[in-house]
């Protein structure tokens, strides 16, 4: 009898130690002082570091002046995504929002990340990207349109 609880201990162990696992770069991106009408885009990158596939299977925000895009696509163990996160800018004043992201991560099966800045029309105008800083956001804003678009189709 001991025998096998201590089976069934053991065997518990691993069931929980093999899962999914969400990871994110960051859990707040700070626009800082932005002007009316700039660039409300910015992502998130969503790692699963457990070594069975993850879904991020909803991403919901707090309210309707923040749009998230991601897909629902299996995250592989030790692969990345992005969520695609736009701020509505034409709305002046300070920002604190909330972005609920659900998954199979059986520990973290809802998380949260937040977008926070300020709208400002005397804020100063943004530095110009660098070549790579611009094909870098190339690169990514056509992943993400690529993956929202995968979603869509589902």
């Amino acid at each position: 009898m001991k025998k096998l609880i201590a089976g069934i201990a053991l065997f518990g162990t691993f069931a929980l130690a093999s899962a999914q696992t969400i990871t994110f770069d960051k859990t707040t991106f700070d626009y800082g002082t932005i002007k009316p009408s700039a660039d409300g885009t910015r992502f998130f990158t969503v790692t699963n570091t457990g070594d069975k596939p993850l879904i991020v299977s909803n991403v919901k925000p707090s309210c309707g002046c923040t749009t998230p895009e991601f897909s629902q696509d299996p995250i592989m163990p030790g692969k990345s995504a992005k969520i695609k996160v736009g701020y509505n800018t034409t709305l002046n004043g300070p920002f604190n929002k909330m972005i609920e992201v659900f998954s199979n991560d059986p520990a973290n099966s809802r998380s949260v990340i937040y977008i926070k800045g300020n709208v400002d029309a005397n804020a100063p105008e943004p530095k110009p990207l660098t070549a790579e800083e611009q094909k870098a956001a190339a690169k990514a804003e056509k992943k993400a349109a690529k993956l929202a678009k995968k979603a869509a189709a589902k």
